[in-house]
């Protein structure tokens, strides 16, 4: 029976045995509509070594596409650079399958598959021999005729995440750094549409790793401190760069930076159209001060997307209609979902229509200053249904908003 599914080949030493998951579309709470892979990379040496695994679900496919390659009881060595389940589900299986000399992680690795799987090889040897191996910040490792060093990137983006990267090739294995989510047949980046490439790994940012961007600026520095030469970045999600490498971690660098820019997002639902034409009236505003304006209703606009949106704005202007004396589900949704992101130097302000109680545009107010954005303006409250001179005072509040994120700007640079 022929093999349906075969590696790719990355380097004369490393193959692409990963898996294509066609059909997810929430991960965590982000919209992933374009599917995800879950990378896992096979290096021919003297030692042959796997590096993470797949999702369980996905085990067989991995298994299918290091068999095109060499027998999986061949390989030697197995590291594990982030415990997080899509990288690690099948690990025990392969394990058990696989029976490997050596296992690797970082400290914090061996700690959390300890924690994930709770087999004794997730913290020493067993009774069959096999050993999960915790290794130091920059040792390096041979594998006969090839090396590995081990960086260590706690926090980007678990505590036990860690890099590696192969000498001979110059290729970093960057596990969930720098990757995207996008199902796609094409394995490199130079094979995609740059468009593509750049929404997916902003999206990615955005609604993963923003929150640690203390962190990510850190392990720049020091994996830019080693010196590596970088052939190729091989992430544990979407495709592999080798056409300019220094152009994703560019895009980091300036992403972790959260400067505000002169680009305002106003997010909104509404009952009765009402929250929705002062949004307008309100964009409207934004737009005549000088502002670049994105208006983003939540009935057509996943969570997701307004945080993709966030990563390169300066304002963040949030209206809602108020229900049972709250404000709306689908806006408190949004808000939490943000206030975890901790998107930083934003300026912003509440508006919202309400009938005979007002919480919903206060609440928003209440929630932008738990969320740090520096509000701009006193809630915007419109009872029922906006006339003309509501709508006038929509339309000075984005104006009035636009020259203050103006300045906003000048501040920050």
């Amino acid at each position: 029976m022929s093999n349906p599914f075969e590696a790719v080949r990355v380097t004369d030493h490393v193959y692409w045995v990963g898996a294509i998951d066609w059909a997810i579309r929430d991960f965590h709470g982000y919209s992933t509509r374009r599917g995800t892979t879950y990378n896992a990379y096979l290096i021919l040496a003297d030692k042959i070594t796997l590096i993470d695994t797949v999702k369980e679900p996905f085990k067989d496919e991995m298994l299918a596409r290091i068999a095109s390659v060499v027998e999986p009881e061949k390989i030697d060595y197995v590291i594990s650079n982030h415990a997080e389940m899509d990288h690690s589900g099948c690990l025990p299986a392969v394990i058990d399958l696989v029976r490997p000399k050596k296992v690797f992680a970082s400290k914090m690795g061996v700690k959390a598959l300890g924690e994930h799987f709770h087999p004794s090889r997730a913290s020493g040897p067993d009774d069959s021999g096999h050993d999960v191996v915790a290794v130091a910040d920059g040792q390096k490792i041979d594998l006969g005729g090839m090396s590995f060093s081990f960086v260590e990137t706690r926090m980007c983006h678990w505590p036990d995440s860690m890099v590696t990267y192969l000498h001979e090739d110059q290729v970093l294995f960057s596990q969930d750094g720098f990757g995207m989510h996008l199902a796609t047949t094409e394995r490199f980046d130079d094979e995609i549409d740059d468009w593509l490439l750049a929404r997916e790994a902003a999206k990615y940012y955005a609604n993963i790793l923003l929150p640690l961007s203390g962190f990510i600026r850190k392990a720049l520095d020091k994996v830019s401190s080693l010196n590596l030469p970088l052939a190729m970045v091989a992430p544990d999600h979407g495709p592999i760069w080798r056409k300019d490498t220094a152009k994703i971690l560019g895009l980091y660098a300036r992403w972790a930076e959260q400067k505000p820019t002169n680009k305002a997002v106003v997010v909104y639902d509404t009952m009765w159209q009402s929250t929705a034409a002062m949004a307008r009236a309100i964009g409207d505003g934004l737009a005549a001060g000088g502002a670049s304006v994105r208006l983003l209703p939540l009935d057509g606009n996943h969570r997701s997307d307004v945080a993709t949106h966030l990563l390169d704005a300066g304002a963040l202007v949030v209206g809602s209609p108020t229900l049972n004396n709250c404000l709306f589900p689908t806006v408190a949704d949004c808000l939490t979902y943000l206030k975890g992101l901790r998107r930083k130097n934003l300026i912003g302000a509440a508006f919202g229509s309400h009938g005979w109680s007002g919480e919903g545009a206060r609440q928003v107010h209440a929630m932008l200053e738990e969320m740090d954005v520096a509000v701009a303006a006193e809630p915007l409250a419109v009872r029922y249904v906006p006339d003309a001179d509501a709508l006038a005072r929509c339309r000075r509040l984005g104006l009035d908003l636009a020259g203050k994120l103006r300045q906003h700007v000048a501040a920050s640079q």
